[in-house]
């Protein structure tokens, strides 16, 4: 007897059944949202919806950070007030130089003749939390792009470079930070000049400088900044210093360990920069000197082989008929000569019946004589 529940309890499809269909859904949703881009839309409305969800759960960090806050002593506050105008001090010294600079860069560029590309912007910003996925480095700031966010803008603080915008949404925008193990910026050596990129590696705790010739001038505390050649940081961001440089023999590159300047993971407050890059576009490709000389001789080794080849069929054509003319001279020239032959052969044939008659008559009465004894 077989035992089956109520149709009260019927429950459908069994459990493997649909365990198999959302597993199928999944990996659909997955490879459609990778390839096609189908669920962005979806992602940003969740985004926008689950944004006062995200600021109500702050909110217990948000007053505990405030009151620890409050109950910072006063030593610690005089301290800090203190290194705070050794600094202020420290930054208007740079910044008087700077502006001492700025002026003389002015001139210069005026006298040369010579316009400033890069416009920076800049949009501050708050760190709010870190992503979910422990393996990479990334952080979330409560800027979108409805402050005019953009997708690849860089992020700094006061020291330097943090990183940069990766992916933007309505409210928020996800920052790479710099030691992550996809991050490159390219950089300059301050002290020689030298161009390179620099990578995050997969501790998230150093920086890589790679592609630095091994007879290149790299010594430890050298200072690396943005080299400004890719349109999208600015030059002259501090980024890294040198801590450590391993040179072997078997090896075409070295390899140079360095540390960030900015407190990449300490960081709260942040600016994100907006670059506008008016270099004019780039002209079409034009092909270089070799390959031009190549072309030029090749049209003319065409065109010289096209004029030889009409002179050899010119002058081809004259000897053609002289060809053509001697075998039919000689055909007329042979021709008489075998007419002739054979009306000589003609003749002894005719003179040779014209002799057997006369002959048989003149033997035929010898023979009748002897005959007849």
């Amino acid at each position: 007897m077989e035992y089956s529940p109520p149709p009260l309890f019927k429950q459908g499809p069994s459990a493997l059944a649909r365990l198999v269909f959302f597993v199928v859904l999944a990996i659909a949703l997955l490879i459609s949202d990778a390839r096609f881009q189908t669920l962005e839309i979806v992602r940003g409305v969740l985004g926008a919806g689950l944004y006062p969800l995200q600021r109500a759960a702050l909110v217990p960090r948000d007053i505990f950070m405030g009151a620890a806050d409050l109950a910072v002593t006063s030593a610690t506050l005089r301290g800090e007030n203190e290194k705070l105008r050794a600094k202020d001090l420290l930054l208007s010294q740079q910044a008087n130089t700077a502006a001492t600079l700025a002026a003389e860069n002015t001139h210069l560029r005026a006298l040369l003749q010579l316009s400033q590309h890069l416009t920076t912007q800049s949009l501050p910003a708050e760190i709010q939390y870190d992503t979910r996925d422990p393996f990479t480095q990334k952080v979330v700031i409560g800027r979108g792009a409805q402050q005019g966010i953009q997708n690849g803008s860089p992020v700094v603080d006061e020291n330097g470079v943090i990183g940069q915008v990766t992916r933007v949404f309505p409210l928020q925008a996800e920052v790479t930070l710099l030691t992550d193990k996809d991050q490159a910026v390219p950089v300059e050596i301050l002290r020689t000049g030298l161009r390179s990129v620099i990578y995050g590696t997969p501790k998230g705790d150093t920086l890589d400088l790679r592609f630095v010739p091994i007879s290149a001038d790299v010594q430890t505390g050298d200072e690396l900044v943005t080299s400004g050649l890719d349109g999208v940081y600015p030059p002259g961001l501090p980024v890294a210093k040198v801590v450590r440089v391993d040179k072997q023999a078997d090896t075409a590159f070295a390899r140079v360990v360095s540390l960030p300047v900015a407190a990449v993971r300490g960081a709260r407050e942040v600016l994100v920069l907006h670059v506008q890059d008016n270099v004019p576009p780039r002209p079409a490709d034009e092909p270089d000197a070799a390959t031009a000389a190549k072309d030029a001789k090749a049209k003319k080794g065409g065109k010289a082989a096209d004029s030889k080849g009409t002179a050899d069929k010119s002058a081809a054509k004259p000897g053609d008929k002289a060809a053509a003319e001697k075998p039919a001279a000689k055909a007329t020239e042979k021709a008489p000569a075998k007419n002739a032959a054979t009306e000589k052969k003609s003749e002894k044939s005719a003179d040779r019946k014209a002799d057997k008659p006369a002959a048989a008559k003149t033997a035929k009465p010898q023979a009748a004589p002897g005959a007849q004894p």
